[in-house]
């Protein structure tokens, strides 16, 4: 089950934050960019522009969108100035009676997104993050008294922690880790941060 709350909208492209259409109506989607593109390549006169604004139209024209392209920084900013609507994290699916949680799996990984998680008495809390985040970052998206006061990072896998059913428990089976803060945090980790202020 996913901790967070998603909501799939019909076909409304330009306020959605990461799109998941089926194969089948991908061109709908991939048309709108080409429109774009071929507006735009019409009066541009830089040549980086025209480069970048190519490269996103070959790969339109392969019916991909152009969240699949690998692109540098400046690149990336060029493409991001236009509004493409493939540019935004999207997955194409074969098969349209997929779980919302596949679906919603999949646009996280298309978008390079994780969760960590931290555990209280009564509650646990998911925290989404970029994958690659290192550990004061993610004591940061906590809490910013957190980051700012970072001694150690406390960490044990999601799959340890339901086989010892709290953070205590893991500990004394020696199934935690503590780390420094500029340690990565893989991805469904629970993490209980160190820290003075």
């Amino acid at each position: 089950m996913s901790p967070y709350y998603f909501e799939f909208l019909s076909e409304d492209y330009e306020t959605a934050d990461a799109i998941a259409i089926a194969k089948d109506r991908v061109l709908d989607l991939l048309i709108l960019d080409i429109e774009k593109i071929e507006g735009r390549l019409c009066r541009a006169d830089d040549p980086v522009e025209k480069a970048v604004l190519g490269k996103c139209m070959a790969c339109l024209e392969e019916e991909k969108p152009v969240c699949d392209l690998s692109l540098d920084v400046s690149e990336r900013a060029v493409v991001n100035a236009f509004g493409l609507l493939s540019f935004k994290p999207t997955a194409v699916f074969e098969d349209t009676s997929l779980d919302a949680n596949v679906v919603c799996r999949a646009i996280m990984e298309k978008a390079g997104m994780m969760f960590f998680y931290t555990v209280g008495k009564q509650e646990v809390h998911a925290w989404l993050v970029e994958k690659g985040t290192d550990a004061v970052t993610c004591a940061g998206k906590i809490h910013s008294d957190l980051a700012r006061g970072f001694i150690k990072a406390e960490l044990v896998s999601c799959d340890d922690m339901m086989t010892a059913h709290s953070l205590q428990d893991a500990r004394s089976k020696g199934l935690t880790k503590l780390v420094d803060r500029d340690y990565v945090i893989p991805e469904n980790t629970v993490l209980e941060i160190r820290f003075n202020v």
